[in-house]
Order: structure tokens, then C-alpha cells, then sequence
């Protein structure tokens, strides 16, 4: 059984004895998802004295201006699987089409989408920052797998999970069987389990939302907001507001302490602004792993269906009765 300061090699290995059918290539392609996350950690640490921050001067697929450390962590990604044998495929929030890596396959059967930096907007300011992680396996054997293979349900993800940038480095992910957190000691260069089996509250004390957007929600979810902020010793309100613009370290906050984020669809945007494959998909994976939900407002996360590559989608997330209460608001049922 897996204990305190683990490291995350040691832990793989002993997970993947666990199971006498493992090949040995999932272990390895978390190794290599910590490996990219040390590389952006170093880039970050050092940003503003080589001069890494600012804007490209390029905006993505997203229309989104692109930040310098936007393009490097991206690149970190991809140089690191790169025959690496490991993946035959990625896609990226920055690219408008997947990456196929002929030089892995046949023997990459695993599929990556990610979001490189998450909270981009913070990298000029010293906040919190993330990157968010989605594994999807390939059963093709007729070559490597055209687009439509990576637009998939969550439900088929095999794993998924978050580096978060903070005062310390972490690696949260799951592969289905509960969801434990490392954290990074740059003195040996080795994650360290710190987070065992994490298990969220099934109600919380704090919010995270962008209340810029406020004028821009429907009824029902300003209704709901406003509800949070109502003095009420019964029900533990008023919550707290934590926001960071940061979803992965938002969502890291509510997945230790319980409580609720929220990216609503608005008025003329129902579709929200999150990316179903790259955010959504991936972190509800981890929450309901944890025993928390993740919902549209209408529907679960995992269960929407999958119909394009950048497609975009309203996110409720956090402890089970906090994101049931929601639910009720924004149906129109409170």
C-alpha cells in the first residue's frame, strides 16, 4: 500500500504490480507527464530574469493572445514524447489540429490532450498556474488515428489529472481508482507523495467565480451567487469567494477543502468558455474520483457528447450537494 513520501516512480511500479496485465506503457507515460511538468516549473522559477514573460504577438485557435510561456510550455509537451513510444497522438488548447507522432507508432497506443499552461494570464504576475491532462487509449490498427479518434466522451478517458504551479510543484491525476496528489521536491528532482487518496467534503465553505461576468449570467445562476452570499448559520453561509483565474488551481483549493467553481454559460455564450476536452473532461474525471460532481447545470460532464476538438462547455464543479444545489437554481427550480 502506497504511503507518505512515495515517490511517484516507486508508486507507478507498485500500482502497476498490482495489475498483472500492465505493459509497463501507462506507467511510463505519467513519468512522462511529471518529466514535462519539472521543465515548465524551471522555465517558470526562472521567467523574468530571461526574459520569458509578455505576448507572442500571436493569438491561438481560441482567439486568445498568446503568451510567451504559453508556446514554450506547449513545446515542453510535445519534445517530451516525441519518440518516446508512448503516445501516437496529442492535442493542445494552443493547436488547431492534433500532433500525430508516426515515430511512435505502432507502439504508442495512447492518445494526450492538454492544456499546457492553464491560467496563462496570471504568468506576468507571479499567481498560480497550472496544466490539465486528459489520456485516451487507442485500439486502431490501422495506422494512426485520424482527428475524430481524439473527440471522444469523458467517460473514455483512462486517465486524467492537473500539474499546478504554486508555491510548490504538484501532479494530481487518476487512472480510475481514487486520485492521489505529489508534490515536487526540487532538492532530489522526484515528486513525492503528499495527498493520499483524496476524498472531497460533500459541502464546502467557499466559491470560485469570475462575478466580472455577473451581468452576463442567466437568472438562475446569478440567483445562485447571490444565495452564497446570504447570511445563514444553517447552511454555513455566507461562503467565502476564491477566485485566482487559475481553473486548476481553483479546482485544486475545492478538491482539498470542498466548495464549488463555476465557468456559467452566458446570455449570448451558453456554451461557457472552458474547453470540454482539455478542461472540463479531464478535472471531472479527478473530482468525481474524489467523490465530488461536475455538471453542465443540466447535465454530467462525462456523459456530454463529444462533437469537436475545441468545443466549449459550461462548468459546475466541487462538492456533491454544492454543485446539486446549483443544479436547482439554474433549471429554475429555487
Amino acid at each position: 500500500m502506497a504511503r507518505i513520501g512515495t515517490t511517484l516512480t516507486r508508486f507507478i511500479i507498485e500500482t502497476q504490480a498490482g495489475h498483472p496485465a500492465a505493459t509497463g506503457e501507462f506507467s511510463a507515460l505519467l513519468a512522462q507527464i511529471g518529466l514535462a511538468g519539472k521543465m515548465v516549473a524551471n522555465d517558470l522559477r526562472r521567467a523574468g530574469l530571461i526574459n520569458i514573460l509578455g505576448l507572442t504577438g500571436e493569438t491561438n485557435v481560441q482567439g486568445e493572445a498568446v503568451k510567451k510561456l504559453d508556446t514554450i510550455a506547449n513545446e515542453n509537451f510535445v519534445k517530451v514524447f516525441q519518440y518516446s513510444g508512448l503516445v501516437c497522438a496529442l492535442a493542445s488548447e494552443e493547436l488547431e489540429k492534433p500532433v500525430k507522432l508516426p515515430e511512435n507508432w505502432p507502439l504508442g497506443k495512447y492518445m494526450l490532450l492538454f492544456d499546457p499552461l492553464d491560467g496563462s494570464s496570471n504568468t506576468d504576475v507571479n499567481m498560480p498556474l497550472g496544466a490539465i491532462f486528459s489520456i485516451l487509449r487507442y485500439e486502431g490498427k490501422g495506422g494512426l488515428p485520424p482527428d475524430s479518434e481524439l473527440v471522444r466522451k469523458g467517460t473514455e478517458q483512462v486517465a486524467a489529472g492537473y500539474l499546478m504551479y504554486g508555491s510548490s510543484t504538484m501532479l494530481v491525476f487518476t487512472s480510475g481508482k481514487g486520485v492521489n496528489g505529489f508534490t515536487l521536491d526540487p532538492g532530489i528532482g522526484e515528486y513525492l507523495l503528499t495527498h493520499e487518496n483524496i476524498r472531497m467534503p460533500a459541502r464546502g465553505k467557499t466559491y470560485a467565480v469570475n462575478e466580472g461576468n455577473y451581468h452576463k449570467w442567466p437568472a438562475g445562476t446569478r440567483r445562485y451567487v447571490d444565495h452564497l452570499k446570504e447570511a445563514d448559520k444553517a447552511t454555513g453561509r455566507p461562503y467565502a469567494g476564491r477566485y485566482s483565474g487559475c481553473l486548476a488551481a481553483d479546482v485544486h483549493r475545492i478538491l482539498l477543502g470542498g466548495g464549488i467553481y463555476l465557468y456559467p454559460g452566458e446570455t449570448d455564450k451558453p456554451e461557457g468558455k472552458l474547453r470540454l476536452l482539455y478542461e472540463a473532461n479531464p478535472l471531472a474525471m479527478v473530482v468525481e474520483q474524489a467523490g465530488g460532481k461536475a455538471s453542465t447545470g443540466t447535465h454530467r460532464i462525462l456523459d456530454v457528447e463529444a462533437k469537436a476538438l475545441h468545443q466549449r462547455v459550461p462548468l459546475l464543479i466541487g462538492s456533491t450537494d454544492d454543485v446539486s444545489l446549483a443544479e436547482t437554481f439554474i433549471q429554475g427550480k429555487q
